[in-house]
């Protein structure tokens, strides 16, 4: 399917993001993705689960918002070249809510194949999103307040980058397991 470019460039960034997640995690032993730096901090392993959890939630989301809507949804906008831009938030970490909160100590083989599974479903839930006019379909945000489906979808991407920084710094700390 051709995506609208606002939604191209989404997917774009999404996929980019991802790859260099899945290159700064293949290979890592177990010892490594359960690694802490200290009590509180997440691991590796924590911050991939972290990452599947709000995947799963964002097309969740999108299923929700669009079932929702069932026929007043209207098709994507052509003059819509790219999403709204994200409110700003308070800078630094914010708690994570417990829909997606991670767990520690997930096996490696079931933590990795669980992100590339709901990365891949993303697709399906992007290509809705192409379909429609994504501005009307709002849904509140913890940190942002509310955010329309296209942000939302942005946000992931915001969200993923974000963590892929995070998950280097871990790697990074000293006493981070050689193997």
């Amino acid at each position: 399917m051709t995506l609208p470019p606002a939604v191209d460039a989404l997917w774009i960034e999404l996929e980019r993001v991802r790859a260099a997640l899945l290159n700064e995690v293949d290979g890592l032993s177990q010892a490594q993705l359960d690694w802490r730096s200290r009590e509180g901090e997440w691991s590796v392993g924590e911050l991939i689960h972290h990452l599947t959890l709000a995947e799963i939630a964002t097309g969740k989301l999108t299923s929700k918002l669009l079932r929702e809507a069932g026929d007043a949804v209207k098709p994507f906008p052509s003059e819509l070249t790219r999403f709204a831009s994200l409110p700003s938030r308070a800078a630094g970490p914010a708690e994570a809510p417990p829909l997606v909160r991670p767990e520690h100590g997930h096996p490696a083989e079931g933590l990795l194949s669980a992100f590339r599974a709901a990365c891949e479903r993303s697709r399906q839930s992007v290509e809705r999103l192409a379909q429609v006019d994504p501005r009307p379909l709002k849904w509140p945000h913890p940190a942002f307040g509310d955010l329309d489906l296209g942000q939302w979808w942005l946000l992931q991407a915001h969200h993923d980058a974000d963590h892929l920084q995070q998950l280097r710094a871990v790697k990074a700390t000293p006493g981070f397991p050689s193997v």
